[in-house]
């Protein structure tokens, strides 16, 4: 008797193992390609209410993994440069890089970080995650569309996304006044991850 329990115990932790094993390898990891110009992480603000200025930064990394299957455990992490943010003029970029707004000198890095997944089968739905920017971590979600995915031209194979969030500039320690329209960003994450 006490054979077979132990043969029996040996073959259950076996199989959970092998399940354990199963569920770790569906697990794909991706790289976002900032290389090629195929990942944009952008931003507008609203000007006084009668345009919409956009900018964007230049230079980020960042990587996601995910089971296609189950896209509910998910995770992603971007880290932003942000000294590399570029609206098109030099003169306002420089304000931007200053105190007043993302005081790159103190914080020259931002980052994401996802805390909790609502993604259907189709990869579309919300990720929730801590943006630290300007020294200042705070709660975001992001509105998730998956774009698609599949095998590249070169025998890679890249899933794509793209995301955006809304917050106020006051809530990350930009209290700079640009009127009462201009108080809110929003933010774009357009990303393509190739599978490590």
């Amino acid at each position: 008797m006490k054979m077979q329990h132990i043969g029996k115990f040996i073959i259950g932790s076996a199989l959970l193992a092998a399940s354990s094993f199963s569920s770790l390898a569906d697990v794909e990891k991706y790289t976002i390609d900032t290389s090629g110009a195929h990942a944009f992480v952008q931003f507008k603000v609203n000007h006084l209410g009668y345009s919409w200025l956009h900018g964007r930064f230049n230079d980020f990394e960042g990587s996601f993994e995910l089971d296609p299957s189950d896209h509910s455990d998910a995770k992603i992490s971007i880290t932003i440069d942000t000294t590399s943010v570029d609206t098109n003029h030099a003169e306002r970029d420089k304000h931007l890089k200053s105190k007043d707004f993302l005081n790159v000198k103190a914080f020259p890095k931002a980052t994401f970080k996802s805390t909790k997944v609502n993604l259907n089968s189709a990869g579309n739905g919300t990720i929730t995650g801590d943006l630290t920017l300007n020294g200042v971590t705070k709660p975001v979600t992001l509105d998730v569309s998956q774009i698609g995915f599949g095998v590249d031209p070169w025998g890679g194979y890249r899933r794509g996304y793209e995301a955006t969030t809304t917050f106020k500039m006051a809530d990350f320690g930009m209290s700079y006044d640009l009127g009462p329209a201009s108080r809110m960003v929003e933010m774009t994450l357009s990303i393509e991850g190739i599978r490590n």
